[in-house]
């Protein structure tokens, strides 16, 4: 009997003790964006610093900037608490590339017994994908294709009534610019989208157009204001390129892809006694046709090859819910930039830092903020740093192609190409403003800090598909990019565009794109905040995200989520 009391005292002394060890409800979601925890300013510069440093040597794919870089993401997703992204277990997914760097000869176009040379680099800029050692354009017939657009939507077809297999075309850059029928000043917003640009309007395209046709080679007219670059910018496209290993060797490219400057194909056009404005103005309506000019084009691009096992590098939060772990949320950021450039004032490093050592600096920190967050979130949440961004969007494009993870079962995306570093703003410019629901979730968060969202003011330049977002987009993912507000608390109302002009002139894409003493991080964080916020929301959601009705991605996702 006092056995028997004994381990019933017992029994109830355990029963006590487990009541008073009983572990504290889990804290509640945050639910304002003042729950959420702050980015920090001082660890966004502290990778930026690291990132961008010398040693570092501008982190281009295949390079020791790419083992230090890759190495250095690796740990700090390791520190930040994160599991390794990859299912096989490591930090990474291999990207195969292939570097071409092409030496072209002169461009020498003909007619009838006149000849006009055009010189490498000033008057134009041509390389090619073909993975041989030499291609060459012999006397190939030249075409002024208008835009070189093929858009059935729109009625539109620049290459009616013409073959133009085994010829060279010279191709305008942008969209068509179609007057509005009631105001001639403005343009058609049922047109390529108006003011804004479309896929059709960028040089990606028009490149994969003429492949498409069989035309031999291709050249884009350079202007600054619709390319939205000047012309250094494409001068550095002459630099070793990278693209994605494919097995045909590229060869179902065109011989031969380029640029030519306005003036360049200003003279060459005269040559052939065509007025360059005239066709310009006459390529901007439905009934233009493609133009034969009568003069041919000759030039060789001797080329140099190596191949290269570039990187993605990833890692994972998973989600807390198992019956939604299997659900993502992604933010991306690329890690590349171009390395060893032409060298201004001696410095020979294009460190990046702004473009884009920033953006994967705050990519961090978010992942570091996203591991506190109690509870974790629902969805698992990947942080993608991916390659060869510089050399056209390849790395984003590989994980389009080859996903670790579902896309019909991804949310979202949410890509951080360069932030904010000239203080706070009352505003926040999204890219493709009213594309997809994710707008939603940035509005929420935006009013919740006093700020507006506010669409890109240059839709022109066709931002949207210019960052790696646009590879997610394409596959029906719905993708959000955001770029710094405009309107800066207690700057002048110019000071936005100044600095931004400042930028593009004197640092995009240079050596001396490099970390400032005025830079104030403040207005960065604040973006940053907003990116957890919707991150983390979006992996708590009720339901997907969607295009917006009208939105070219919004069938290609409804056809992805219908096979899920």
């Amino acid at each position: 009997m006092r056995a028997t009391a004994s381990r019933s005292l017992s029994l109830i002394s355990l029963l006590v003790a487990a009541a008073c060890t009983t572990a504290p409800p889990a804290p509640p979601a945050p639910k304002t964006l003042a729950d959420f925890p702050e980015v920090s300013a001082e660890a966004v510069l502290a990778d930026t610093k690291k990132l961008a440093s010398d040693e570092f040597e501008g982190r281009a794919p295949g390079s020791k900037g790419e083992t230090l870089t890759v190495q250095y993401l690796s740990d700090e997703f390791k520190k930040a608490g994160l599991e390794p992204g990859n299912p096989d277990g490591t930090w990474v997914q291999k990207v195969p590339l292939v570097a071409i760097l092409g030496a072209p000869s002169p461009l020498v176009v003909q007619k009838g017994g006149a000849k006009k040379t055009f010189k490498v680099s000033d008057d134009f800029v041509a390389f090619s994908k073909h993975v041989v050692d030499e291609v060459t354009l012999d006397g190939s017939e030249l075409v002024f294709a208008g835009y070189g657009v093929q858009a059935p939507e729109y009625g539109w077809d620049d290459f009616k009534g013409i073959d133009v297999k085994g010829k060279t075309l010279v191709v305008l850059v942008n969209d068509p610019p179609v007057p509005d029928a009631a105001n001639p000043k403005e343009l058609d917003a049922k047109t390529f989208g108006g003011k804004a640009m479309t896929y059709y309007g960028r040089w990606t395209y028009k490149f994969e157009k003429a492949a498409e046709l069989g035309a031999a080679g291709v050249l884009i007219v350079h202007e600054a204001y619709p390319a939205g670059y000047p012309w250094p910018v494409v001068q550095g496209m002459a630099a070793e390129r990278f693209n994605l290993a494919a097995p045909d060797k590229n060869l179902g490219r065109s011989k031969v892809e380029g640029w030519l400057t306005e003036a360049a194909a200003t003279a060459l056009l005269k040559m052939a006694g065509q007025d360059y404005q005239k066709l310009k103005a006459l390529a901007a309506t439905k009934d233009f046709k493609a133009v034969p000019l009568g003069a041919t084009a000759s030039l060789g691009v001797k080329q140099t090859m190596r191949t290269v096992d570039s990187q993605n590098v990833i890692g994972r939060l998973a989600g807390s819910d198992p019956a939604l772990k299997n659900e993502y949320v992604i933010y991306t950021a690329h890690w590349d930039h171009f390395g060893r450039c032409a060298a201004i004032d001696g410095d020979d490093i294009c460190n990046g830092a702004l473009d884009n050592a920033t953006g994967v600096a705050v990519m961090l920190d978010i992942a570091r903020k996203m591991k506190t967050i109690k509870p974790a979130p629902k969805r698992t949440v990947l942080f993608l740093s991916v390659t060869a961004e510089e050399q056209g969007l390849l790395g984003s494009e590989y994980y389009g192609n080859y996903p670790l993870y579902p896309l019909e079962k991804t949310l979202g995306v949410i890509n951080i190409d360069g932030i904010n570093q000239w203080g706070k703003t009352s505003d926040m410019v999204v890219v493709g403003l009213g594309a997809s629901d994710l707008d939603d979730y940035a509005a929420a968060a935006a009013k919740e800090q006093n700020r507006t969202l506010k669409p890109d003011a240059e839709p022109e330049k066709g931002f949207y598909y210019r960052s790696d977002h646009f590879n997610f987009a394409k596959k029906g993912v719905p993708a959000f990019y955001a770029d710094s507000g405009v309107d800066y608390i207690g700057k002048p109302a110019d000071y936005s565009q100044k600095k931004r002009d400042e930028y593009t002139s004197v640092d995009y894409h240079k050596p001396s794109d490099q970390i400032k003493t005025d830079w104030d991080l403040s207005g960065a964080t604040d973006d940053a905040k907003l990116f957890l916020a919707m991150g983390y929301r979006l992996a708590q959601a009720d339901k997907y995200p969607e295009w917006k009705p009208g939105n070219e991605f919004r069938s290609i996702r409804e056809a992805a989520l219908a096979k899920k």
